[in-house]
């Protein structure tokens, strides 16, 4: 079995989803960019960041990626909140793919 068919539990999907529902966000590449700037220039890739709002909601949002076989970034401050990232085009696809699987949420654009 591969990674991408490892089983995650329905309960870390439906936190993840809601989680990300709460105050998620995506970003993509912005393919014209690269192409007028060059990729030595323009270096931001595909990116899912979810919020934390404390140490330990921190701690547990690291785990529940973890538990979904996601390699988390590391973390870093933004006001009085923690953001904790999700790098690359692969792994933005399969997360987006995952969360979409669970009840009540809409598909990715």
């Amino acid at each position: 079995m591969t990674e991408s068919e490892v089983e995650v539990p329905v309960e870390v999907i439906a936190e993840l989803a809601a989680r990300f529902l709460q105050n998620g966000h995506v970003r993509r590449q912005n393919i014209n960019r690269i192409a007028a700037e060059g990729s030595q220039k323009y270096k931001k890739g595909d990116e899912v960041r979810l919020t934390a709002n404390t140490r330990s909601d921190l701690r547990r949002l690291r785990r529940l990626l973890q538990a979904a076989r996601f390699t988390p970034g590391r973390e870093f401050s933004k006001g009085r909140r923690w953001r904790i990232p999700v790098y690359g085009r692969a792994e933005v696809a399969r997360f987006l793919a995952l969360i979409s699987s669970a009840p009540g949420v809409p598909p990715p654009a």
